[in-house]
């Protein structure tokens, strides 16, 4: 995160979260900044409390972006990560390939192709962001 930062414009504070308590404390911080904001990478501990750390971050009156859709259909903001079905198909062709004899070590690399970008509309309104039509014309979910 900090060597794709595109300036020091902005300070970047990481917080590893391993239990609720940490996910708090996370929360709180950054909603103690000015100008605060979050970004929650992609993690299956907290895609599985997604409904919770909306919650949180709603209290805090923050603006977040998430890796997972299901966080803007819980109330996030916004979303913006890869196609897990897409991952999941590829994979599937990869596992095909594995039976049929391939080596593991033999197969290429392969990074996501397919990304999803997930709004939500009411809870930008409550934040009072607005969302440009750019943005809102290359989302694959936009949720009023």
């Amino acid at each position: 995160m900090e060597a794709a930062r595109p300036s020091a414009a902005f300070e970047l504070i990481v917080s590893q979260v391993r239990n609720e308590t940490e996910m708090d404390r996370a929360i709180v911080a950054a909603g103690l900044q000015p100008s605060g904001g979050l970004i929650v990478l992609p993690d299956s501990y907290l895609s599985s409390r997604h409904e919770m750390i909306v919650a949180s971050v709603a209290k805090k009156h923050l603006p977040a972006i998430y890796s997972v859709s299901e966080f803007t259909r819980s109330g996030g903001l916004i979303a913006y990560g890869f196609d897990r079905a897409d991952q999941f198909r590829r994979a599937a062709a990869y596992i095909d390939r594995i039976l049929k004899g391939e080596k593991p070590a033999d197969l290429p690399v392969q990074l996501p192709a397919k990304f999803q970008l997930a709004i939500n509309l009411k809870t930008a309104k409550t934040l009072g962001l607005t969302v440009p039509q750019t943005l809102l014309v290359t989302a694959n979910e936009v949720i009023e």
